[in-house]
């Protein structure tokens, strides 16, 4: 499912095979949580700016509408009309954001709601559960995000409850016919599953879909190396499909995360893809791909425009498209950019969009820095291909 192209230092190019598309690696994947990009864009637009993964969130999917109710439409790819790969968090970081509102145990996470303060709770099994019929092609396993800094001692049970979740994950993803890293007619050696739905005899349901996810695994441990060291090691051998670097960018210095990702790659399998999840700035992205990783994701181009921070290639990298200095501009956000934005729209228009309270100052912005994070990736791949990485990351330095 994974082939490894070609290495330069640790920064490695890559292929991702899913039913849904090959993934060209190093990706990043544009956060799509409640199945929309927020900032009004539609999966047509997704495609406009080049995305080749849209990422969703179990947690919220499941509050609302219900993963059920978008298995019986058929999928999400089906529900947003996306016919490329999708990534489902488990849900372990928002329940980890909702603090006061959730209890952690061995079985698993209760919470309320942060829709309607109803009691929830979810098994590592019921997050497998969720994914398989959202009807995603890659699924993560469910873990427990703990801040940093932590005491010692928790983030120690906290790296054996996570093992103890992600076995769990993998028993569930082989129950009911399915298998890790299947695909129905795909990959034959690994049969096909299909998710578990309670019928709804008031609606005509559209054919639920057959499952085709691979199970990533997620390695934490804060930032103590010793313990991100053997939280790695124990989960390499479960031999999933990829795995992930969680529970970073949760407040630690940069450098901080840098090191983790230097101590944690070491014990990373070679020939499955790695994934830095809630990563991050354009420079953490560059930072990373030196350092071993193939996919990232964050939300921060999709927020950054809605209030005004525009990406560029060059100057300091952004604009603040809300400052005065830009009222009067024609030129485009980036003259060297050729974005649906770029081509068509001044500095001036989207600023008054914006001092106008308009929507659609929202959505230009967040396509341009869409197409700005998706054109990044493009370079990136380019300069592994010819061998022009190292100048790309000093170009990029800033």
């Amino acid at each position: 499912m994974f082939k490894l192209i070609s290495c330069k230092n640790k920064a490695r190019r890559g292929k991702y095979t899913t039913i849904h598309g090959v993934i060209e690696t190093p990706v990043f994947m544009n956060v799509a949580t409640q199945a929309a990009i927020k900032g009004a864009l539609s999966s047509d637009d997704l495609k406009e700016v080049n995305c080749q993964v849209a990422l969703a969130n179990t947690y919220h999917l499941h509050i609302r509408p219900g993963d059920e109710l978008i298995a019986r439409q058929g999928g999400l790819h089906n529900f947003m009309q996306w016919d490329k790969p999708i990534l489902t968090d488990s849900g372990g970081f928002q329940i980890f954001s909702l603090a006061s509102l959730r209890k952690v145990t061995e079985e698993g996470v209760a919470f309320n709601s942060h829709v309607d303060g109803r009691k929830i709770f979810m098994s590592p099994e019921d997050s497998i559960r969720i994914q398989k019929n959202l009807g995603s092609d890659i699924i993560m396993t469910f873990d427990e995000c703990v801040e940093i800094p932590s005491p010692r001692k928790y983030v120690e049970e906290s790296c054996d409850r996570t093992y103890n979740w992600l076995v769990r994950c993998k028993e569930e993803m082989n129950r009911g016919g399915g298998s890790i890293g299947s695909c129905s007619g795909f990959f034959a050696r690994n049969g096909s599953c299909r998710p578990t739905l309670t019928k709804n005899p008031e609606h005509d349901p559209i054919d639920p879909p057959v499952s085709t996810s691979s199970l990533f695994g997620i390695n934490q441990g804060a930032t103590f190396a010793d313990l991100r060291i053997a939280h790695m090691k124990r989960i390499a051998e479960l031999d999933l499909p990829g795995y992930a670097i969680g529970g970073l960018a949760v407040g630690e210095p940069t450098e901080q995360m840098y090191d983790t990702i230097d101590v944690v790659e070491e014990y990373m399998p070679q020939d499955k893809p790695r994934y830095l999840m809630g990563v991050g700035t354009p420079q953490n992205i560059i930072e990373g791909v030196a350092r071993g990783v193939d996919f990232f994701d964050c939300v921060m181009p999709a927020r950054n425009g809605r209030h005004g921070k525009l990406y560029t290639w060059s100057g300091e990298g952004f604009i603040n498209i809300n400052n005065e200095q830009y009222k009067e501009d024609s030129n485009p956000i980036d003259s060297s950019c050729s974005c649906p934005v770029c081509t068509k729209f001044s500095r001036a228009y989207i600023r008054h969009l914006f001092k106008a309270g308009e929507m659609l100052a929202m959505r230009l912005a967040v396509l341009h820095n869409l197409y700005y994070y998706n054109t990044l990736m493009e370079k990136i791949r380019s300069s592994l291909d010819n061998g022009t990485f190292e100048t790309l990351r000093k170009e990029l330095s800033r």
